[in-house]
């Protein structure tokens, strides 16, 4: 089986060191294999994501000597094929339409004194999870807006115990329950990272995915999908995130190391790499 991996940066930012070393280690990844590399551009939040950034983040990756080997997949084209999967899971009952706002469920946090957490902060409390058929119709026909929910329980009582292996970490029994009943559908787009992104891997047959170990925990979730969507399991290879002198991970607010900033300071592109601690294994 050829090797396929992929590097899939969303729209919001400037690429920083720590997208450098992503993507460097997912091209390295591929070619020491002799297989492929693919760039995805994750676009689907409409309130953060700039053509702008786009732009500059294929110029950036250009400008570091990386060559991707297909056309770049951009989520916003294929909203339509989100949809259809969401159709697929809501007739096997496996989603319900969540009206709550952040106000919402933090109140409702603070009334029960306690909330249980996950990986990305307090669960929801399960406020939509009970409305009737008939609550649902009227809110929906007053015109509030909706995103859609995995009732995680019935999710993992169709598929049971899955497993998916992590380069590192080995053998890896997941653990959906962790994240809670998952947003699959925003309010303001018809999907979510946790779909989009399974989806995407799954269908531009991607065998190795490369991504920061922020990203582990999200592999549960991804597992759960892939079983209920019947799609293939990819490795996982989640490298350690990359830090500045005080320890503190990149990030795109970290204007002065951003590449573009760098490029602009008359750094080179073997610069980047050597700032960014990547040291290619391919040749």
């Amino acid at each position: 089986m050829i090797t396929t991996t992929r590097f899939a940066p969303s729209p919001t930012g400037l690429l920083h060191l720590g997208h450098a070393y992503g993507a460097l280690f997912a091209q390295d990844q591929a070619r020491r294999r002799k297989g492929r590399f693919l760039l995805r551009l994750e676009d689907i939040d409409p309130g953060r994501c700039r053509a702008e950034f786009a732009a500059a983040i294929i110029d950036d990756l250009r400008w570091l000597g990386l060559d991707w080997d297909a056309p770049i997949r951009r989520q916003s084209e294929h909203l339509e094929e989100y949809r259809r999967l969401l159709a697929r899971l809501a007739a096997r009952g496996l989603l319900y339409p969540c009206f709550c706002t952040r106000k919402d469920i933090e109140a409702e946090i603070a009334r029960s004194g306690h909330a249980p957490h996950g990986p990305d902060g307090a669960l929801y409390p399960g406020l939509c999870r009970s409305l009737s058929a008939d609550q649902r119709a009227e809110k929906q026909a007053a015109g509030q807006t909706c995103a859609l929910r995995l009732d995680m329980a019935a999710a993992i009582a169709q598929t049971g115990t899955l497993w998916w292996h992590d380069h590192h970490a080995g053998r890896i029994a997941a653990q959906p329950e962790l994240f809670g009943d998952v947003v699959l559908a925003r309010k303001d787009t018809p999907t979510s990272y946790h779909l989009a992104v399974t989806w995407d891997d799954a269908l531009q047959q991607v065998t190795l995915v490369t991504r920061g170990q922020d990203l582990f925990a999200a592999t549960h979730v991804h597992r759960l999908l892939q079983a209920l969507l019947e799609l293939p399991t990819p490795q996982y290879h989640h490298h350690p995130l990359r830090t500045d002198s005080q320890g503190r991970r990149y990030a795109k607010r970290d204007k002065a190391l951003t590449i573009a900033a760098l490029r602009a300071a008359g750094r080179s592109p073997a610069e980047i790499q050597a700032l960014a601690g990547f040291i290619p294994l391919s040749k």
